[in-house]
């Protein structure tokens, strides 16, 4: 099925079907006769990522995130681009992952795109495209996160910046390869667009904040192990195990001290040199750094690598005063040029999929056990059919992360004030002069948090090489590195000034730029970035006498809009991936904040394309990463059912109707004897230390099932369905029941966190039930008075909140219990421990447990999450007061709840355009309220409790 005619033909190059991290650009000349400003458009999609350029002009990226079954065409107008009676240029960059990941599946590496004239076609993919591999990027740049594409290393000596431009000599390109017309594998759909246009806002930085002189060790390199143990990885995102070894040796030539260090930490923390078990002689976690002596002469390096592994980069590093080398043992001249490992193994390999049965990695191999001591590189004889060499597509030499983090120098120096002229749009420049000794390195602050496309403008002698790396958070001489992220780049410069725009997406706030092999001054003529975000203006407002919560909301309106791209994402830096989720609150907060539908709209519709892979519907989409958290697609179904109620959308209820009963009756198969949802899956839903297995009866999950099954009633009933949606009351009731009979501890006078899956019942306890428990409506009398108490007395032995994501529903329940005070008492304390700590965005986590960081002591990880963002719903519903109480908005409640605040004042949008402003003024326990909203909505104002006051309506 095709949503319009396509005379275009898909195309790519010469070579491999789907190669590693392969850019390739096409272009086609055309003769265009029609008038400049008459109607013309582009129609383009690409595998796996473009750059599109009109006659130099750079008019568009894409692709818009979609499943290969319905993959997603762009369509510009571009006749204001065109030069009627003239030759025309399309350029396209194409970006082609060449593996799977948590926003792509694999495909094959491909272009259509075809320009209309009116009913004419001018201009098609097909063999008449010119094409060429971009030469200038090293295909070898390491993979920048399990969930993401590359990051990049870009030599620009070795390409002319003009081939995007009319009058370019592409004659020594190829003629590109037809791999057929619209509806080939693996696109077989074509739909249109369904959202607008991202931005690209050019945003300078705030400042240069510092300046070194720094070294890096002689040695870096970067491995992607996953790939070369487990070589079908490639096809899928699922975590796999491996048993095995890295080898290399190290040729001393004379004796020395030696450092061997891991950035981003070992895998099975054995390192054996000579056949010796070495001991690390620093640890900052995952950071881990061994100290040797070691004599002239050659030495064997056994590094075991055993391990689990999701898809992130293996760093090792070696430096020493004395001359070494590193080379590949036994038959060198099997390793590709420069390429000094060899990997052992695997003895042994799984892949795991956490809601189906599998077994457990096998570690006893009498190889690998026997190969951990021996002392020589004669001794790896025996074991030649265990040696593979590390492939070069998995090899990178050029190490920008490992050489950033692992410094083994670094000298502050003063910053000059002409320095700043780098981030100020001004004629000046910034000059930095080389060190005598060592690399130049600058760290400049954007002043917040920002995503999009890095750029500069530089006059630099040849071979200069500029390596850029992008952190969230600096405080002092800390620097919170983003392990697990290759947030990085390499541009090796041509002679004299160049400017380069980066086609990867990244997020941060500091960006440090080292300059490398520097042969003389370095004129540094701007810095910035294209921040590209989904287009939503800044309708929402709320401010109040306390200055405190007005950043915070600051901060909350900022972190949505950052993690809004051509989906909600979980965040802008470490993974960029729509998460099922983290989407359900981060579009009510939305709502709030921008008051935009067609994202959440979009959202929403992508969740049911996961249903070839199970119709319990995965986590992450769309995603090659087949993994279920079953609390994930219950906030889904009832994230549809707040969609509808905020839109009155009873069409979209009848479309998605049959996707949200296909996942209900998934999930329904899986009720054990008693009535209970028992089942394998990522049983998540707290960065904390609760009591949730991946096998068994999980009391939190099985709540949110009731809530979800009551919200698929009134789905089935906006969409016509009344029968079913009376079957969904009563099968919520009945789960509800078995919950309250086998869940609840006389004894603790509280929910279990869970039933293990041999019958054992949970000893812990958590606020996280609790809270689950009240919000789901399970608790009733006695013990719904219960729950109160523990929602403003937390006891001390339940396991507290650990993430602002449970603070979420933690502010429901207080919400739905009338404790606003409690509520806003708690947004002072933890968002204000950010605003403390200079954030410009919500932190994922709260630093008070060790769960899923790097370090125990940091912070957070991510420094913004959009699943953190809760205050921008909050303080506009509960404090300012506006509330919807009827679908479409068509009646609204506005019952302001001051909390000690004098005054407050807001706007809400509605989302069928239009807001609602609200003004109030506490005065001797007296409150002046004006409300200005649409004449067709319907205003039910309500005053707090045991307050009077005057209201205007407007």
């Amino acid at each position: 099925m095709m949503d319009k005619h396509w005379k275009a033909l898909w195309i790519w190059g010469e070579g491999e079907p789907s190669p590693r991290n392969e850019w390739r650009c096409f272009r086609k000349t055309f003769a265009y006769e029609g008038d400049t400003g008459r109607p013309v458009s582009l129609s383009i999609t690409a595998d796996s990522r473009y750059v599109l350029f009109v006659n130099g002009y750079l008019a568009g990226r894409g692709t818009t995130r979609s499943w290969p079954k319905e993959q997603m065409y762009d369509t510009y107008s571009i006749g204001h681009l065109l030069r009627p009676g003239a030759d025309n240029t399309i350029a396209v960059l194409v970006l082609h992952f060449g593996l799977a990941n948590f926003y792509y599946l694999a495909g094959r590496g491909g272009l259509i795109a075809q320009v209309e004239y009116g009913d004419e076609v001018i201009a098609a993919t097909d063999r008449t495209w010119r094409t060429a591999k971009l030469a200038a990027q090293d295909s070898t740049s390491p993979r920048m996160s399990c969930q993401q594409g590359f990051a990049e290393v870009y030599d620009a000596r070795l390409w002319d910046e003009a081939w995007n431009q009319p009058g370019y000599d592409d004659a020594s390109w190829s003629a590109a390869l037809e791999i057929g017309p619209a509806g080939t594998q693996p696109w077989t759909r074509l739909i249109p667009r369904d959202i607008p246009f991202l931005t690209e806002e050019k945003k300078y930085p705030s400042k240069v904040m510092s300046l070194a002189r720094v070294k890096a060790p002689r040695f870096t390199a970067a491995i992607d192990l996953r790939n070369q143990m487990v070589k079908d990885s490639i096809t899928h995102a699922n975590p796999v195990g491996f048993t095995g070894l890295l080898a290399a040796v190290l040729v001393m030539e004379e004796d020395g001290e030696v450092a061997i260090g891991f950035p981003t930490g070992t895998r099975a923390d054995d390192l054996y040199v000579d056949g010796i078990r070495c001991n690390p002689a620093h640890v900052d976690q995952p950071e881990t750094y061994y100290t040797l002596t070691l004599g002239s002469g050659s030495h064997l390096l056994l590094m075991d690598i055993t391990s689990g592994d999701h898809g992130s980069v293996f760093h090792i590093g070696v430096d020493s005063e004395a001359a070494f080398t590193l080379r590949a043992p036994l038959h060198a001249a099997r390793n590709e040029e420069g390429n000094p490992f060899t990997a052992v193994g695997p003895f042994d390999a799984v892949e795991y999929i956490d809601y189906k049965d599998g077994r457990e990695l096998r570690r006893d191999d009498p190889d690998y056990l026997r190969l951990k001591t021996i002392r020589t590189e004669q001794e790896l004889l025996g074991y030649e059919r265990w040696m593979q060499p590390v492939s070069r597509q998995l090899y990178s030499a050029v190490d920008v992360f490992g050489a950033s983090v692992w410094r083994t120098l670094s000298e502050k120096h003063r910053v000059p004030q002409e320095l700043q002229f780098a981030v100020l749009p001004t004629q000046n420049f910034a000059q930095l002069e080389a060190f005598p000794d060592g690399d130049c390195e600058i760290v400049i602050d954007l002043g917040k948090e920002r995503s999009g496309f890095i750029g500069f403008e530089l006059d630099a002698p040849e071979g200069t090489v500029i390596d850029a790396y992008g952190v969230e958070y600096i405080k002092d001489d800390y620097r919170q590195h983003t392990y697990g992220l290759e947030n990085t780049f390499r541009y090796i410069c041509r002679s004299g000034r160049q400017s380069y725009l980066s086609p990867v997406r990244r997020g941060f706030r500091y960006l440090i730029l080292t300059i490398r092999e520097q042969r003389g001054p370095v004129k540094l003529h701007e810095v910035y970035i294209r921040q590209s975000t989904y287009p939503a203006a800044e309708i929402g407002a709320f401010r109040c006498s306390d200055a405190r919560l007005n950043d915070i909301w600051d901060i909350s309106r900022h972190t949505t809009r950052l993690c809004m791209e051509d989906t909600f994402i979980d965040c802008p830096s470490y993974e960029q991936v729509f998460w099922v989720g983290d989407s359900r609150n981060e579009a009510l907060v939305n709502y709030y904040v921008f008051g935009v539908t067609d994202i959440v709209k979009r959202c929403l519709r992508l969740v049911p394309g996961s249903a070839d892979m199970t119709p319990l519907y995965v986590n992450q989409v769309p995603s090659a990463w087949n993994s279920v958290i079953p609390n994930w697609t219950f906030f889904w179904a009832i994230a549809c059912r707040e969609f509808i109620s905020h839109t009155n959308d009873t069409a979209f209820a009848a479309e998605i109707w049959p996707a949200v009963q296909l996942t209900m009756e998934a999930y329904l198969e899986h009720l054990n004897g008693d009535g209970l949802l028992e089942m394998k899956g990522w049983n998540f839903l707290d960065w904390a230390p609760i009591d949730q297995p991946r096998e068994g009866i999980v009391t939190h999950q099985n709540l949110f099932l009731a809530k979800a099954l009551r919200d698929a009633a009134a789905i089935a009933a906006a969409a016509g369905q009344k029968g079913t949606a009376a079957a969904y009351e009563e099968a919520s009731g009945r789960l509800t029941e078995a919950i309250n009979r086998h869940l609840w501890s006389d004894e603790r006078h509280a929910y279990l966190d869970c039933i293990h899956a041999d019958g054992r019942r949970s000893d812990t306890f958590s606020m996280q039930t609790q809270v689950v428990a009240y919000l789901c409506g399970a608790a009733s009398g006695g013990r719904k008075a219960l729950m109160e108490a523990y929602l403003k007395f937390p006891p001390a032995d339940f396991v507290q909140i650990g993430s602002p994501f449970m603070s979420f529903f933690y502010y429901e329940a207080l919400e739905e219990a009338g404790q606003f005070e409690l509520l806003l008492a708690d947004i002072r304390a933890h968002y204000g421990q950010m605003i403390d700590n200079d954030a410009t965005t919500c932190w994922e986590m709260y630093p008070n447990f060790s769960e899923n960081r790097a370090n125990p002591n940091q912070l957070t990880r991510s420094h913004c999450h959009a699943w953190s963002a809760a205050p921008g719903y909050f303080l506009g519903e509960c404090i300012l007061g506006v509330k919807r109480l009827e679908d479409g908005w068509s009646k609204v409640a506005v019952a302001p709840q001051p909390c000690g605040l004098s005054w407050a004042s807001g706007i809400v949008p509605l989302p069928a355009g239009g807001e609602i402003r609200v003004r109030w003024n506490v005065s001797d326990n007296r409150m002046t309220l004006r409300v200005e909203s649409p004449a067709d909505v319907e205003v039910e104002v309500r005053f707090p409790e045991g307050m009077q006051g005057e209201v205007e309506l407007v």
